[in-house]
């Protein structure tokens, strides 16, 4: 049953009990939407990731609501009590320190419960970062991929870099100030010079947009302290730079993945995607190449 109904003008969902996502600003308080505020206005309560942060964000317009914590740490415990107070009529706005709930922070997983319990929910649209510093950005927009924030050190953090080395898309990705001169070194390492747009305080005083090299990035933060909240548009591979496969064997290519850490069932799925092909096709080239290859068949 689509229970998300409007009032027929456009307006809000009407009912007893509803669950907004709501998008907040990321830096320039000014960034709301009439809507959002009219909203957080009516609400019963509001679940906020901080709710200091929040606060300030209330006060300046005025607003005067019931605040409930909901973040990383307590999202199994408030998730179901934010739904249980939708289904007993109340109107819960969810809100995040900065830009949409659910990119980088809580708030997709209360979708999944309100369709889970049949509860309506709906979305306040609102500022987002990636896309604001994409579009700023100079490259790239027509297809992108969204990463965020990377692992943040070991086997994981390599595989993840290591699978951007053929990824045609521009790439966003989220670092916090004191690991961005790590990541800009890594992504370095791995992917070789590149372009990026290193976007750096949006919408605040300090905003600034860096268009560059990943080799010229790395100069540019020598000695230089990284202040702020960051985000790294990444060049896509061109089309005309990537691997001919069909000019290497499977088992130099899924060697060429070991050799960077990966685990064998890692390497079969990249070289399944690199190829196009079922990863049940590569499995038996893996036969004898390092340890024992997890996910035998698997498609």
């Amino acid at each position: 049953m689509n229970r998300n109904k409007t009032d027929g003008c456009g307006k809000d969902p009407m009912g007893p009990g509803m669950l907004y996502l709501c998008g907040t600003p990321i830096g320039n308080l000014e960034d709301i939407t009439l809507r959002a505020l009219r909203v957080l206005k009516e609400a019963d309560c509001i679940a906020a990731e901080d709710t200091r942060h929040t606060l300030k964000l209330l006060n300046h317009y005025g607003i005067s609501k019931p605040l409930i914590s909901y973040h990383e740490h307590n999202r199994r415990e408030k998730g179901p009590e934010i739904i249980r107070r939708v289904q007993q009529g109340q109107k819960v706005v969810v809100v995040s320190d900065a830009g949409m709930p659910g990119i980088s922070d809580p708030g997709a997983d209360l979708s999944v419960l309100a369709q889970e319990a049949d509860v309506p929910v709906s979305i306040l649209p609102g500022p987002s970062a990636s896309l604001s510093a994409l579009v700023l950005s100079g490259l790239p927009a027509e297809r992108f991929v969204f990463e965020g924030f990377l692992p943040r050190e070991g086997k994981e953090r390599r595989t993840r870099i290591q699978l951007l080395r053929e990824e045609e898309r521009t790439v966003i990705l989220y670092e916090a100030p004191h690991r961005l001169i790590s990541l800009l070194n890594d992504l370095l390492a791995e992917l070789g010079d590149r372009r990026i747009t290193i976007v750096r305080e949006l919408t605040k005083i300090h905003e600034e947009v860096l268009p560059m090299t990943l080799a010229k990035a790395v100069e540019y933060y020598k000695g230089k302290v990284p202040k702020g909240e960051f985000v790294v548009i990444l060049e896509g591979v061109p089309r005309d730079s990537r691997m001919d496969f069909s000019r290497i064997s499977m088992e130099d290519h899924l060697k060429e993945y070991l050799r960077t850490g990966m685990n064998k069932k890692e390497a079969v799925k990249q070289v399944a995607r690199d190829r196009h092909i079922p990863k049940s096709e590569v499995y038996p080239f893996s036969i004898g190449l390092g340890t024992a290859c997890e996910g035998k068949g698997e498609k």
